[in-house]
């Protein structure tokens, strides 16, 4: 047993044992495991042959559904348009039908006016012969009479056109002075009642502001502090509101002086706020002035509010109803413009109501006829065209337009409205009292006046009375006749209006007088 020979083919014995039981466990061990992946493989087959199954039926259903909405909606267009076709062949046919009618209509037509044109040539040649025969006889007739006459057929013309001229050109000249006579007296009549009843009923006060304001202080005292040490504080003032201060003898009073109202009442809240603050220096003057400044601006949205109410228009655009609150501080010959269109608005509403026509539309037209005036010292252009042009911006009517770009004359009259706001203009500056002018500007204008009436053929001497509201011309009687003398008195008119400015309106009178002198002995 100690034989190792033996001992290694026991040992190589059992290898070969242990090796085949191992292998055979093995193998029965895979055949298992094959066996169980086959059922497996089996059982995911037959799966998948179900899902496909269900997968091809439920594809099989949607493409039947697909297949029928497809058939379906084929059907409807089709339905469609075979009921489209039917009406455009139901449309032709009747199109067929309308169009056999015409052309008959047409052939009918055709054949009457073919009638027609035979029959109306056969006129013409009837016509054609009787004006040959009519021709014949009126050549026979002017020579009969150029017999008698012994005057060729042009110069009896001539003399019965000069005869009938003469004759017509008096009968028009007595016609014309006739109905211009009564023209003018029935015109003048109506105008006057209405423009009377319209002054009547229309009260305006004559305020009239200078170039100065006097701020009352409460003391002399506070003058010094308003000068400030060596002037610096009335530099300061003076070069943020653009005025002048001028702080004199005067008791408890300093003057602020501007030519415009609107810096001069700036200047003269903020002036009464730094008294009424005590503190004066630089700094809080330009904070001062800045905040009366954007107070101001509000200012002037409320006055032009408050003239809108008060003039009875409404509607307007803000920036428009900003511009009329700055009227209020503009002047014209000494004249609050605010004031004067107020009063032409009341004077263009009377008057349109009691002519019938829109009241509204002539206060609206009479308040804005100097709206140009709130901006022309900052615009170049006259303020007529200036306010045209707001008009036009803010899209007021076309009559308040006109009435705007007419009432100086500028343009033609396309509305009553804008005649009548013209006559209300007219009226409200030439109240007694509404405007002013200095002595040198009157006389220079009166002298202008007369220069312009003596310019004219055939006047002796001219007159301007009235303080320049008439001028009255004396012609000379053997030169001018009484129709010239009117035809001089109106074109001395046109050239006042289109060479002079004036206040109101002018007069003009054109005196003829003669006198034929004789002594007996």
């Amino acid at each position: 047993m100690d034989n190792p020979i033996v001992m290694r083919a026991i040992e190589l014995v059992a290898c070969l044992v242990f090796f085949f039981l191992g292998w055979a466990i093995g193998r029965r061990f895979i055949r298992k495991e094959l066996a169980a992946s086959k059922q497996e493989a089996a059982r995911i087959i037959a799966d998948a042959q179900k899902e496909a199954e269900t997968l091809f039926k439920e594809k099989m259903l949607e493409l039947k559904d697909e297949q029928l909405h497809l058939r379906s909606r084929f059907e409807t267009e089709n339905r469609k348009k075979q009921d489209e076709l039917t009406r455009m062949e139901r449309a032709l046919r009747d199109r067929e039908v309308s169009l056999r009618q015409k052309t008959e209509e047409l052939d009918k037509k055709t054949k009457e006016a073919d009638r027609l044109i035979q029959s109306n040539t056969q006129k013409e040649k009837s016509l054609q012969q009787k004006q040959q025969r009519i021709e014949t006889l009126e050549t026979e007739a002017e020579a009969s009479l150029e017999r008698i006459a012994s005057l060729s057929k042009d110069q009896a013309l001539t003399e019965l056109k000069e005869s009938l001229l003469d004759k017509a050109r008096e009968a028009t000249a007595e016609m014309v002075k006739e109905m211009r006579d009564q023209a003018r007296l029935q015109a003048n009549r109506e105008a006057k009642e209405i423009v009377i009843a319209a002054i009547q009923r229309s009260a305006a006060d004559h305020a009239v502001e200078s170039t100065v304001s006097v701020v009352p202080i409460p003391n002399d005292e506070i003058k010094g502090r308003i000068i400030g040490r060596e002037g610096r504080n009335i530099r300061a003032f003076e070069q943020a509101t653009g005025v002048d201060i001028i702080v004199d003898d005067t008791p408890e009073a300093v003057i602020v002086s501007a030519f415009d109202p609107l810096r001069r009442e700036v200047a003269r809240l903020a002036l009464e706020r730094l008294m009424a603050d005590g503190r004066i220096h630089p700094g809080r003057i330009e904070d001062l002035v800045t905040k009366c400044e954007k107070e101001m601006q509000e200012q002037l949205v409320q006055v032009g509010e408050a003239a809108c109410h008060e003039a009875g228009v409404s509607g307007l655009h803000a920036e428009m109803v900003k511009l009329l609150g700055r009227l209020k501080f503009r002047t014209s010959y000494g004249q609050n413009i605010l004031q004067h269109s107020i009063e032409v608005a009341h004077l263009t509403g009377l008057m349109c109501a009691q002519l019938g026509l829109d009241a509204k539309m002539g206060r609206r037209a009479g308040l804005l006829h100097d709206i140009g005036k709130a901006i022309d010292r900052f615009t170049e252009g006259t303020h007529v065209q200036i306010g045209a042009e707001l008009a036009k911006k803010y899209r007021e009517p076309k009559a308040v337009i006109n009435a705007i770009a007419a009432h100086h004359g500028d343009e033609e009259f396309t509305s009553p409205i804008a005649v009548l706001a013209q006559a209300a203009d007219a009226v409200s500056g030439a109240r007694p009292g509404a405007r002013r002018e200095t002595l040198e500007i009157y006389i220079q204008r009166l002298q202008k006046l007369e220069e312009i009436t003596s310019s004219f053929r055939g006047v002796q001497r001219s007159f301007a009375i009235q303080a320049g509201r008439e001028v009255r011309v004396i012609v000379e009687p053997e030169k001018i006749t009484d129709a010239v003398a009117e035809t001089i008195a109106l074109e001395i008119a046109k050239k006042i209006e289109s060479e002079l400015e004036y206040p109101g309106q002018i007069k003009v009178t054109v005196l003829r007088e003669f006198r034929a002198t004789s002594i007996a002995k």
